[in-house]
């Protein structure tokens, strides 16, 4: 998928691959009316989007629980296809919307693998494309420090082992700023045992060194889970979630609908 960062004064103007979407937690701290009304000129402006044209949604931390219930439930979630995320977006967004595991207060540590996965599951199944819903939402790209699992509808999208393996690497080097892996410089620390799920009868897994990205599935949705090199002493460190996402992006094959 071919990406270029460019500014134009109307979308008539170009013919985009992707479009990506970001800065939503912007508007954390404004009024409901105010919110409101912004959440309404995004959606209009992604309606203006040529048909066909994947979006992508960028999440960034948000504090207002009321701000996240109206992205997920006022037409936001449907109208974009992929979603990228980190642990403690994930988290709000399921205490916002009374999803999985939104008793928790917080990650203790390392998130979950078997947690991660119910809350991915369910936002998928819940607010995803599916036969009785017109949803745009096919995939998710989620990203913590050790770890990173894509999940995505079945059907709709490829190359997902190499995406979530590519958006890895760059989280290594980016935050190392070295053009690549420097072995001396990361270190594994992402659990090589877990359990796919906490609220079903999950698969036991554990992972192979020689063979790291892992892939399971579950009722049509695919998971491919990831370890991360993480980089010993970062040096560049911002921005660095939207690498991750515009890296797994730029490998995955998207099929049209």
């Amino acid at each position: 998928m071919n990406m270029l960062e460019v500014f134009v004064s109307s979308l008539e103007e170009f013919q985009p691959d992707l479009v990506v979407l970001s800065g939503l937690h912007m508007m954390d701290g404004q009024s409901k009316e105010l919110q409101r009304k912004r959440l309404l000129e995004v959606v209009t402006s992604i309606s203006d989007i040529p048909t066909g044209v994947p979006i992508h949604l960028e999440l960034a931390s948000m504090t207002n629980l009321e701000l996240m219930r109206s992205i997920v439930h006022q037409q936001v979630f449907p109208v974009v296809t992929s979603l990228g995320l980190n642990e403690q977006e994930l988290l709000f967004l399921s205490q916002a919307a009374s999803g999985p595991h939104s008793s928790l207060s917080s990650w203790s540590g390392v998130p979950d693998v078997g947690m991660v996965s119910d809350i991915l599951f369910w936002i998928l199944k819940e607010h995803g494309r599916s036969q009785n819903r017109a949803s745009d939402l096919t995939r998710i790209h989620f990203h913590t420090l050790v770890y990173h699992i894509l999940a995505t509808v079945d059907g709709h999208w490829a190359n997902q082992l190499a995406a979530v393996a590519a958006g890895a690497r760059v989280a290594g080097t980016q935050a190392c700023a070295t053009e690549t892996i420097d072995a001396s410089r990361v270190s594994l620390r992402a659990p090589w045992e877990f359990s796919t799920s906490h609220l079903e009868a999950g698969s036991r897994i554990t992972v192979n060194p020689s063979k790291p990205v892992v892939e399971w599935h579950r009722e049509g949705i695919s998971f491919y889970f990831t370890p991360v090199l993480v980089c010993k002493d970062p040096v560049r460190t911002v921005g660095l979630g939207d690498a991750i996402s515009a890296e797994g992006l730029f490998y995955s094959e998207v099929h049209p609908q």
